[in-house]
């Protein structure tokens, strides 16, 4: 009886131990996550982890950071309009698109621009499970601490529109010899038609595709109302 008795309380002294080193793992994973987020509300990122990546890859990276009242009104309609019509609606997640990516369904796919944000900032390319649930929980940080004018802000300066080409600053400049608030709807539309696959899509190069995907995504954006579907999220919260 002793022994079972001595072994029983061997058991929950590990149980114990297990649960505490777990208890406090998980309060230093918060911590981590708040230091890297909650910052970036007010600090512009400097870097992202795609663009570290190329950097080590070789590949000549180039961005130039756009502040929000210099980006002007076409970039983010353009932008929500291809890749996430439902931002000012949803909480980092949308739920109907995943259904049906989950269902095998056609459409923009379900990353939102909130999830895209966490990706390219702070994760790497590919595909599995752990990437998929460390992106949730930032995301979750992100939209918990972030405006949405300040994720959408983010996301214009940190996608990439081509090879090395980061935000909205530098992509406009390669590709039309223009500042950001001096693009055109339809020089918007083009470089949001990239965005799915930008290292193989030229926004420039009059593919079938790319003036076929503008146009829709011109369309998409009159479908929402115009530059005013955005004047919710357009102040600081």
């Amino acid at each position: 009886m002793a022994k079972k008795r001595k072994a029983r309380k061997s058991v929950r002294t590990r149980r114990r131990r297990f649960l505490r080193v777990l208890g406090w793992t998980a309060l230093l994973g918060l911590a981590v996550s708040l230091l890297l987020v909650v910052p970036l509300r007010w600090i512009d990122p400097p870097t992202s982890a795609f663009m570290l990546r190329d950097r080590l890859d070789g590949v000549a990276v180039t961005q130039e950071w756009v502040d929000w009242d210099r980006i002007g009104s076409a970039l983010p309609i353009a932008v929500v309009a291809s890749e996430d019509q439902k931002f000012p609606l949803h909480h980092g997640f949308d739920v109907e698109s995943m259904q049906d990516a989950l269902a095998g369904g056609a459409g923009r796919g379900a990353s939102t621009i909130s999830q895209q944000v966490a990706k390219n900032l702070y994760l790497w390319r590919g595909r599995s499970w752990i990437r998929k649930g460390i992106e949730a929980w930032l995301t979750l940080l992100i939209e918990a601490t972030w405006s949405k004018r300040r994720i959408l802000e983010v996301y214009l300066n940190i996608a990439e529109f081509g090879s090395g080409i980061y935000g909205v600053g530098a992509a406009t400049k390669h590709y039309f010899g223009l500042v950001p608030d001096r693009t055109s709807l339809e020089q918007a539309a083009r470089l949001a038609a990239v965005l799915p696959s930008p290292k193989r899509i030229d926004p420039t190069g009059g593919s079938e595709y790319v003036n076929k995907r503008a146009a829709w995504i011109v369309a998409q954006v009159r479908g929402l109302g115009g530059y005013g579907y955005l004047a919710e999220i357009d102040r600081p919260r």
